[in-house]
């Protein structure tokens, strides 16, 4: 059985989270989450580490999408 950890994010955050979610395959912010983290290792793994450009693009494609202020 797998292990898991908490991350903690604001609440303002966390209900624009569930309202972007709603209609999604989605079903609750720790889901979206995990999509998300995956698709960065993933991506990682893929293309070997990550220049700073490259983690500056993610973090303002999240920002964009309201996960990151």
């Amino acid at each position: 059985m797998a292990e898991y950890t908490t991350v903690s994010i604001p609440k303002e955050l966390a209900d624009r989270v569930d309202e972007t979610i709603e209609g999604t395959s989605f079903s609750s912010t720790s889901d979206l989450v995990r999509f998300l983290l995956r698709s960065i290792v993933i991506q990682h793994e893929q293309e070997g580490e990550l220049t700073e450009a490259e983690f500056g693009e993610i973090a303002d494609q999240l920002e964009d999408l309201g996960y990151l202020e």
